[in-house]
């Protein structure tokens, strides 16, 4: 990409819904898309606002006048670009373009944008590709609607709305087909990796969260890695394992995780839910806070939706760790200490100093232990795939032959008793 040219003038609107007032304040919300534009290198954010709005107009989501003050504004700042917190429908989008004279990207657009540039794997080309498909065929057909109308009689000949609405949706989908037969394929790579991974006696431990909520730094911190940390949306997309050896514990793989969003678009969801679950495969999963956010309560909330929707059941094992302490004054620092004193399943920690890092591992190793249980298994002669598999997971704990093969007592969490049964 050329760093030297001339970078885009960019201008972000948060508009504040009388809906929304109930689920998020509108200073962070407006923070949070301006980093969100921050995070494309050739956009220049030049300035911002909040739009108060009693409910969106059809037509061009503000009123006649707050779309003409707006116009002046964009105008006078020489604006090439205005980023729309929030959804806006393809006609809302044009008429904003016609009356403003620029480019106009909605939140959703602009994610896919980030996605687009942050991508490295064949995989997340591919999951990023189909997501940005899948969103310009909604608004596609969306789009071509008033032309619909055109239609006469019965419906039985199309205008030529129609004829344009199919032929473009036609060739869409005959993209989305390819491309989904390509990520098919890597997908059944990454699946012959994980299986190969269930080979090794590890337990998988995955680092979720807030995107920016320094899941990266603290991966880094624990495992020597150096994947890419920056105080930036989404600066990492493709999850990343290591083998980490915990303190008077068992060694574990650490899985870094694509970071979350409010309102995280609906054709990255489902785009990227193969590389989610690899969450769903952990053993203990750790929701990594920016507790020294103004808005980590509600971020908090999202991560937790997102889990939800993916499938993570609540009986699995979790974390909740505050990390960024060493942002806040000693009195909250204090206070924060005091409640995780109070709750064994949160933890107050600093990615970048280390502290707090000790008593957060060594409860993921008591927690590890916790959840393996004994079992006594017998065997045949002939099973002897299955004998040798138990001893490269490190499971026996005793052996004993017997007339009709062996009798074997296992110490085995309940991920390594479901591959057992598989086998």
């Amino acid at each position: 990409m050329e760093h030297d040219r001339a970078r885009t003038r960019a201008w972000v609107l948060h508009p504040e819904l009388k809906s929304d007032l109930d689920r998020r304040d509108p200073v962070p919300a407006l923070e949070e898309a301006v980093a969100l534009a921050a995070a494309l290198p050739d956009l220049e954010v030049v300035g911002s606002g909040i739009v108060r709005l009693a409910k969106p107009q059809p037509g061009h989501l503000f009123g006649s006048g707050k779309v003409e003050e707006l116009a002046t504004l964009l105008h006078d700042n020489e604006v090439e670009l205005v980023l729309i917190d929030g959804p806006l429908s393809p006609v809302q989008q044009r008429n904003l373009e016609k009356a403003w004279k620029v480019k106009i990207l909605d939140r959703t657009g602009l994610i896919l944008e980030i996605f687009s540039d942050r991508a490295r794997t064949r995989e997340g080309v591919l999951q990023v590709e189909m997501a940005a498909l899948s969103y310009q065929r909604t608004r596609l057909v969306r789009a071509w609607t008033h032309l619909e109308r055109q239609r006469g009689g019965l419906g039985f000949v199309g205008g030529p709305g129609e004829t344009q609405i199919e032929a473009d949706r036609r060739a869409i989908d005959e993209q989305l087909v390819r491309l989904k037969r390509q990520l098919d394929k890597v997908v059944k790579t990454r699946e012959l990796h994980r299986k190969a991974r269930a080979k090794v006696p590890y337990p998988i431990v995955a680092l979720v969260g807030y995107t920016n909520a320094g899941k990266s730094t603290l991966f880094n911190r624990l495992t020597g890695a150096e994947v890419m940390a920056k105080d930036m949306l989404f600066a990492t997309l493709d999850p990343t394992m290591r083998r980490v050896v915990l303190p008077d514990g068992p060694e574990v793989i650490l899985s870094d995780t694509v970071g979350f969003i409010s309102d995280l678009p609906t054709e990255l969801v489902a785009a990227f839910r193969a590389t989610l679950e690899e969450v769903l495969a952990a053993d203990l999963i750790v929701h990594v806070r920016d507790i020294s956010h103004a808005a980590t309560e509600e971020q908090a909330r999202d991560v937790e939706a997102i889990l939800a929707s993916l499938g993570v059941d609540e009986g699995r094992p979790k974390f909740e760790v505050w990390n960024k302490i060493d942002l806040l004054d000693p009195d909250k620092r204090a206070a924060l200490r005091e409640r995780t004193a109070r709750d064994a399943s949160l933890f107050a920690v600093s990615a970048v100093t280390g502290e707090g890092l000790e008593p957060l591992l060594s409860a993921i190793a008591r927690a590890l232990a916790e959840t393996r249980s004994e079992e006594v298994l017998t065997l045949g002669f002939a099973e002897g795939k299955r004998r040798a598999w138990l001893f490269e997971q490190d499971v026996v704990q005793a052996e004993e032959q017997t007339e009709d093969g062996f009798r074997l007592t296992v110490l085995w969490t309940p991920r390594q008793a479901a591959r057992y049964a598989a086998l």
